[in-house]
């Protein structure tokens, strides 16, 4: 009888950003809102996304490479965004 042993369950968390110089309508839109809404003194405003998962792998460094493949080939256009994975240190 064969037995499979499980990794290690990982949270991982992917922060997805546009590519520095690639136009932010979302950011633009709401930096030009936030003075009507009573904030001031905030600029350069950004939009992402930000992605949370689970992975189980034997070793923290073997679910981060899979994270970030994963935030490379599905979760990102690599042709205008960034994407980051890094383990989810509040859980």
């Amino acid at each position: 009888m064969a037995v499979t042993v499980l990794g290690v369950n990982y949270s991982v968390i992917v922060e997805v950003t546009l590519r520095p110089g690639i136009a932010d309508p979302e950011g633009a839109t709401i930096e030009r809102a936030l003075p009507a809404l009573g904030f001031s003194g905030v600029s350069a405003m950004r939009a992402g996304k930000l992605f949370r998962f689970e992975i189980d792998a034997d070793q923290e460094a073997d679910a981060l490479a899979t994270a970030q493949s994963l935030a490379e080939r599905l979760l990102s256009n690599p042709v205008i965004e960034d994407a980051t994975a890094r383990l989810d240190q509040g859980r």
